[in-house]
């Protein structure tokens, strides 16, 4: 079993004015996939406080796999893809092709977003759109290979199917 981490960022949710409603979702999808929350977070739009909470997370061999939902869009306070590249030491950018192109097909504003992903030290990072729509389509799309990919990371994939 996998251990998941999941951080939303939002102003207004961290400020109380709204309800985080993308992270609980996130929860109960990896949660059905089999993977154990170890953490959930709610930071609000700041480089610095989710750089932070990334290094924790990865260099203290907290979680395998963290998502994040929230920021990767175009507002001056959208900062979470620049966050992620700048902790992680090997980016993974067809985790995020393959969102985009799949909710592409869903809705042509797919292409605004400006999610990433990648791996520090023994963790995956991936960025999740901040709609609890969008978050399950997406998770749908990279679910089931996200698992193969741990397996490699974690040196695991052994006797894994392809």
């Amino acid at each position: 079993m996998y251990r998941a981490a999941v951080i939303t960022l939002s102003d207004s949710g961290y400020a109380g004015n709204r309800e985080d409603k993308s992270g609980p979702v996130i929860q109960e999808l990896v949660t059905a996939a089999g993977y154990q929350v170890v953490s959930a977070q709610l930071l609000p739009d700041d480089s610095a406080l989710l750089q932070a909470a990334l290094i924790a997370l990865c260099d203290g061999d907290q979680a395998d796999l963290i998502l994040t939902t929230g920021g990767t869009g175009f507002s001056p306070r959208d900062c979470t893809p620049e966050a992620t590249l700048a902790v992680v030491e090997r980016p993974a950018p067809g985790i995020a092709e393959a969102m985009r192109w799949n909710s592409l097909q869903i809705t042509p504003r797919a292409m605004l977003s400006r999610a990433a992903a990648g791996i520090r030290k023994g963790a995956l990072i991936v960025n999740l759109p901040g709609s609890p729509k969008a978050v399950k389509e997406c998770l749908a799309f990279i679910l089931p290979s996200l698992a193969h990919g741990l397996e490699i990371l974690k040196g695991d994939a052994n006797n894994c199917a392809r």
